[in-house]
């Protein structure tokens, strides 16, 4: 009965949408814009829908096996009185812990009759291009290209025929119970929920999940446990394994995002629900949950700050600490195991950016089954270059195309779309076949001390060249430069990103840095995939931290920042069933094993050879420009060692030693000409 149900419903489906597309809605897209099905895809979200209205079950129980009630809002498409409608429909689930109260102060502003078409027009349209605040334009154009839709409610989505459910996470908004944070009952609420929703009388039986960050990281790990009703996700800014992309990358700690992040979930998880009191139904067991539990991991976060003897670390942190413990292993999803369609949307500068090709490429299914767009912003400025001719649609509109196409069977040609959409970085949006682009090389460029004169506002100026030479041995100190860096900016999540001489300019931060410049390219020069920068360094301590950035210098000497690296020494033992070398042995993609298991203190005096993975990129350096690495023994606000660690490296300045017996050098993948 259940399918006669499905199917009645997905033709209905079919047919009502069908007046709302064109033709040419079927053929193939052309272009990162999509072509004619890009601008029906547009067409489709924007236009009339099938449903007038939208109505709202409030704060709905949902009862989890083990007794706990998870609440959730309920958005059903609804008829000209505000009726919702009695056909089954397709739902799309929406798991997050900043409480389901955002989301509906976002809807609601959403809501009012043209202000949702009106700010998307407003922000999309701001420009500060060429000005000392151009990183705002980047701010304004993603609430401009449909993120809050994706974050918060489409209702597009829900007149068109769907349910949109957003859940409070366990121990979260108005959930019960002690917030997960990621874990394996979060996991298990997912799938319940999924079940549970898929059985409602409102739904027709096929689930999609959306969401953006900790909602996107939610979908990949449900995703992974294959549960029957879910069909499809379109993950926004997701990550595979945060502890090793945000909270700790290179054995650093997360000092700027981590504790603000903390501190908002959980004081918006004590927020109480003011209607229940004022109704008389307040639930006594959410107070006695948040009573029990006030600050998940606060606690871990300061001790990792503030325990000076690694030896004296809590099992708490210990747990954090260790790569085996169930808490790191429920943290890190395998896409091996993902079989539905997954359209990953994420940034080169985005805080997961480590995670999101990585997931295209592990995830089972053909092109087009599997798609991903990055584009060259921030976590918070996803969807910034979208919606204009040239462009990729809005966020909402391919999240809309997306679940058309896979929940209810409409021939919409998204599945043609991609499958890999990138705004190369120095260059313009291309669509390719996969990540790396095809027909790169990977080629070693060596660290030299000699002049490139193009660094002299660093602590050395040195070169970059195809063969080794010195000797020469160069020391760099920790400091603060990095707060005013792309890196500061990535970390910060991008709300510091509008300050163009931090976030696209190296210089500041390179004063107190090693700078390592290439000689101009010939000709435009792609570089494509994961980078490795192998380090042959001395310590002072029993400790160091190194950070190394690949950089495209232009004429006029501006230092931009394409991707970073970075690693604490004592954690330097590889993983080699993560990492990726060449025939010859060299790394392309070197993972640190990242556990206090494995940590070796480095010895004072005595060379110790460093291999830091740099997250992959796809970028452009034009003619005339040049490549540049840059290493620097801090990196502040986006990382910090346990102070356990820097007790250990007392601060003290690093040395790199450059020597054709050892040389210190960055494996890069190249296309083109570049005449080095």
């Amino acid at each position: 009965m259940r399918f006669l149900v499905k199917t009645v419903v997905a033709m209905t489906a079919v047919l009502a949408t069908a007046q709302f597309l064109s033709p040419a809605a079927t053929a193939d897209p052309v272009g990162p814009d999509g072509g004619a099905s890009g601008a029906d895809w547009a067409a489709t979200e924007d236009g009339p829908q099938l449903y007038p209205n939208v109505y709202i079950d409030w704060d709905v129980p949902i009862t989890m096996s083990d007794g706990t009630v998870l609440k959730a809002n309920v958005y059903h498409p609804a008829d000209a009185a505000g009726h919702p409608v009695g056909d089954p429909t397709p739902s799309i689930l929406n798991f997050t812990p900043y409480t389901k109260l955002g989301s509906m102060i976002a809807d609601s502003a959403l809501s009012v009759p043209g202000l949702s078409d009106l700010l998307v027009q407003m922000f999309r349209d701001i420009d500060l291009s060429g000005t000392p605040f151009s990183g705002l334009t980047d701010l304004t154009r993603a609430l401009g290209g449909g993120l809050l839709r994706n974050f918060s409610v489409d209702r597009q989505l829900i007149k068109s025929g769907y349910t949109q459910i957003v859940v409070d996470v366990r121990g979260t908004g108005f959930s019960q119970g002690d917030w997960n944070l990621l874990g394996a009952r979060e996991q298990q609420d997912t799938v319940e929920t999924i079940d549970w929703a898929s059985k409602q009388p409102w739904s027709s039986g096929d689930i999609g999940m959306s969401g953006v960050s900790y909602s996107g990281l939610n979908e990949l790990q449900a995703a992974a446990k294959n549960p029957p009703a879910l069909k499809a996700i379109f993950p926004v800014v997701p990550s595979r394994n945060p502890f090793r992309d945000l909270v700790a990358p290179g054995g650093a700690i997360g000092a700027g995002f981590m504790p603000l992040w903390l501190a908002a979930v959980n004081g918006g998880k004590l927020v109480p629900d003011l209607t229940a009191l004022l109704q008389g139904r307040f639930d006594m067991k959410w107070l006695a949950d948040r009573l029990a539990d006030p600050f998940t991991f606060v606690d871990a976060l300061l001790e990792v700050f503030a325990q000076p003897n690694i030896d004296e670390l809590s099992p708490k942190v210990r747990a954090l600490l260790d790569e085996g413990s169930p808490m790191r292993q429920a943290w890190e999803t395998d896409p091996a195991r993902i079989t539905i369609p997954t359209f990953i949307s994420g940034g080169w500068h985005d805080v997961f950016v480590a995670s999101q090709a990585d997931v295209y490429r592990r995830i089972p299914l053909p092109p087009g089954r599997k798609q991903l767009l990055v584009g060259d912003g921030y976590h918070i400025s996803n969807g910034n270059e979208s919606g204009r001719p040239g462009l990729p649609p809005r966020m909402d509109v391919l999240q809309r195309a997306w679940f058309d196409k896979w929940l209810k069977g409409i021939d919409n040609g998204i599945d043609q779309f991609g499958p890999i959409t990138m705004k190369q970085q120095g260059g313009g949006w291309v669509t390719a076949p996969s990540f790396p682009e095809p027909g790169m090389e990977y080629r070693r460029m060596y660290l030299s001390g000699a002049a490139s004169g193009t660094g002299g506002h660093s602590v050395h100026d040195g070169s970059l060249f195809t063969a080794p030479d010195g000797p020469d041995t160069l020391t760099v100190a920790p400091g603060l430069t990095g707060l005013c860096s792309r890196d500061a900016a990535q970390e910060l999540v991008g709300a510091v990103s509008i300050i163009d001489a931090c976030a696209k300019d190296s210089r500041i931060e390179e004063s107190n840095g090693l700078t390592f410049t290439s000689a101009p390219v010939a000709d435009v020069t792609t570089i494509s995939g994961p980078m490795a920068v192998h380090l042959n360094t001395v310590q002072d301590g029993t400790d160091g931290y190194w950070v190394a950035t690949v950089n495209d210098v232009a004429p006029d000497g501006n230092s931009t920042t394409l991707s970073s690296g970075q690693l604490v020494a004592s954690l330097r033992a590889i993983d080699e069933s993560r990492s990726t070398r060449l025939p010859n042995g060299d790394y392309t993609d070197p993972v640190p094993d990242l556990s206090l298991d494995t940590r070796r203190p480095t010895v004072p005096g005595q060379p110790v050879a460093l291999d830091i993975s740099v997250t992959g990129i796809d970028a452009v350096l034009q003619p005339g420009h040049r490549l540049r690495v840059d290493v620097y023994a801090g990196n502040f606000p986006k990382g910090l060692p346990l102070t356990a660690m820097m007790v250990d490296s007392g601060l003290r300045p690093q040395h790199l030693l450059l020597d054709p017996a050892a040389p210190s050098f960055v494996n890069i993948p190249v296309r083109g000409n570049s005449g080095w």
